[in-house]
């Protein structure tokens, strides 16, 4: 499958592009580490956030500590600052089996959507943290933006409508990754551009998985919900943002101030 077939459903769902002067900002040198430490931070909150919704509707406490023990040296690594970066045997430890409580429907399509999303998210963040090594570039924890703020503020606070909205928001992020990932690679260098194209098949369906999820957990056609959640984070796109991250919204000239988007 090409970049153009994969990129299409991701362009018919995100309700508008990402704009020029972001990708123009994001392609300077000078922003090149704060985009890949972002890019690394993103990709471990990821792993987080589906391991939330696996401990929080599809497991029993046994399996939940299991998930909770395959982030500890990640987490461990990012915010305690303990380790040295190599995740090697932390990796071999993502094979044990995760189990659900089978207590709701949607419990087994949970849990294997998210196990695999969070074994390949984790491995991205490795690989993220490889290219930062061997280009001397100093990983550091960074603050959340106001992009997934921005969304989960619309989450509504009733089950199952709260994970509904919960699923639907993660299709939003993954397809937006999907598609900057696209219009940042012919900009990049040759090392850069092959590994954001390689994550395109991933993330195209981390997308897709959300989606389904949403369906199957809401039960009922979503399709207004769904674009509620569009247009919010068009805004959050497409509106100024002082704060230049992977998924911030358009730069902010010196003489602008940004707009609060709700």
């Amino acid at each position: 499958m090409n970049v153009s077939t994969l990129l299409s459903p991701i362009n018919q769902f995100l309700q508008c592009p990402t704009p020029q002067s972001w990708i123009d900002e994001a392609i300077k040198p000078a922003n090149l580490p704060v985009l890949l430490v972002d890019h690394c931070n993103c990709e471990l909150k990821a792993a987080q956030t589906a391991m939330l919704l696996i401990r929080r509707y599809a497991v029993d406490k046994a399996n939940g500590e299991v998930l909770l023990a395959w982030l500890k040296p990640y987490e461990d690594f990012v915010y305690r600052q303990q380790g040295d970066g190599n995740f090697t045997n932390a990796h071999s430890g993502l094979k044990k089996m995760i189990q659900s409580h089978g207590q709701n429907p949607f419990a087994d399509d949970l849990v294997n959507k998210m196990v695999l999303l969070i074994k390949e998210e984790l491995h991205h963040f490795v690989q993220v943290l490889e290219i930062l090594h061997s280009r001397g570039i100093d990983y550091h924890n960074v603050g959340a933006g106001r992009y997934a703020k921005g969304m989960m503020r619309h989450v509504r606070t009733y089950e199952p409508q709260t994970l509904v909205d919960k699923l639907i928001c993660g299709a939003y992020i993954e397809a937006r990754s999907c598609e900057r990932f696209a219009m940042l690679a012919p900009h990049l260098d040759d090392e850069l551009a092959r590994f954001y194209v390689s994550l395109l098949r991933s993330e195209a369906r981390h997308f897709q998985d959300y989606l389904t999820l949403a369906e199957q957990v809401a039960g009922e056609d979503i399709s207004e919900r769904i674009r509620h959640f569009g247009e919010v984070e068009a805004r959050l796109i497409a509106t100024s943002d002082t704060d230049f991250k992977f998924h911030s919204g358009k730069p902010v000239q010196h003489s602008e101030q940004a707009e609060t988007v709700f």
